[in-house]
C-alpha cells in the first residue's frame, strides 16, 4: 500500500518489507516510493545489536518514523519516540510539562521529550527567585518555552518567563502630513530664486559640455598613442 510522504510525520508507526541487509543497517520498503533507511543504531535498547536477530530479507517489520527530508529520505527507529520528538523541539515554541527534579541552581522538567529539560533558576520567573523551591516544587505543572536545545549533548534549556510581547509597528501618515519632504523644501527654495537659479544652471551646463570636451579629447589622445 503506498504511502504518501506528507503524511509521514516523525513518531508516526508504520509496517515495511526489509528488503536489504548491510552492515549499517536495512533497507525497508514501507511503500513511500523510496526506501527507508533502519540504522543499527535504531534497534530497540532491548534488541540484540544483529539484524539477523530483528529481522530477514522479505519479512515484514513494523517500525516508527525518525527522520524525513524533503528528498524523499526517511530514516526509521524500532524504539517508540517520545511524545515529543527530538526533531519537532524548536526554539521558541511551548510546552506544558511537570517539574521532576529540583537543585539549586533549577529544576528539571519533564514535558514529553526524550529526557527533561533544564530551567535555571534565572529563568523561573520575570521577577527576582532566591531559590528554586520557592518558585517550585517536585510534581508541579509548569509552562515553559524552548531557549535552546543542544544536539551534540541533547540538552535542552527552558525557561518559565513570560513571553515577550511583539511590538507593533505603527506607521501614522498624520504625523508626518505637515513636514515638507527634503526635496519638497529643494523646490520651494528653487522656486523663491528661479531667476539666479536659472542663470546658474546655464553656466552650469556650458562648463559640463567644456569639461566632457576635454575629456573626450584626452581619451582620443590616449586611444592614438595606445595605436602608436
Amino acid at each position: 500500500m503506498a504511502v504518501e510522504m506528507g503524511r509521514l510525520k516523525v513518531g508516526a508507526e508504520v509496517k515495511g518489507r526489509v528488503r536489504h541487509l548491510g552492515i549499517y543497517g536495512a533497507l525497508v520498503d514501507i511503500g513511500s516510493g523510496q526506501d527507508a533507511l533502519l540504522h543499527i543504531s535504531q534497534l530497540a535498547q532491548n534488541e540484540k545489536r544483529q539484524f539477523e536477530d530483528v529481522a530477514q530479507p522479505g519479512s515484514e517489520i513494523t517500525a516508527f518514523v525518525y527522520k524525513t527530508r524533503q528528498d524523499g529520505y526517511v530514516a526509521l527507529t524500532m524504539e517508540k519516540p517520545p511524545p515529543v520528538p527530538w526533531a519537532t523541539i524548536r526554539q521558541g515554541k511551548a510546552y506544558t510539562g511537570q517539574v521532576i527534579r529540583v537543585e539549586d541552581f533549577g529544576v528539571f522538567v519533564d514535558f514529553g521529550a526524550e529526557r527533561p529539560g533544564m530551567v535555571h533558576v534565572s529563568e523561573m520567573s520575570d521577577d527576582y527567585v532566591r531559590a528554586p523551591s520557592d518558585v517550585a516544587a517536585v510534581g508541579q505543572e509548569v509552562r515553559v518555552r524552548v531557549l535552546k536545545k543542544n544536539g551534540r549533548s541533547r540538552q535542552i534549556d527552558l525557561t518559565m518567563k513570560s513571553e515577550p510581547e511583539k511590538t507593533a509597528i505603527h506607521d501614522d501618515e498624520d504625523d508626518t502630513e505637515d513636514v515638507p519632504t527634503a526635496m519638497a523644501q529643494a523646490f520651494q527654495r528653487a522656486m523663491r530664486s528661479e531667476p539666479v537659479a536659472e542663470a546658474q544652471s546655464n553656466h552650469q551646463q556650458n562648463d559640463r559640455a567644456n569639461h566632457r570636451d576635454k575629456q573626450e579629447e584626452i581619451l582620443a589622445r590616449t586611444l592614438r598613442g595606445s595605436q602608436s
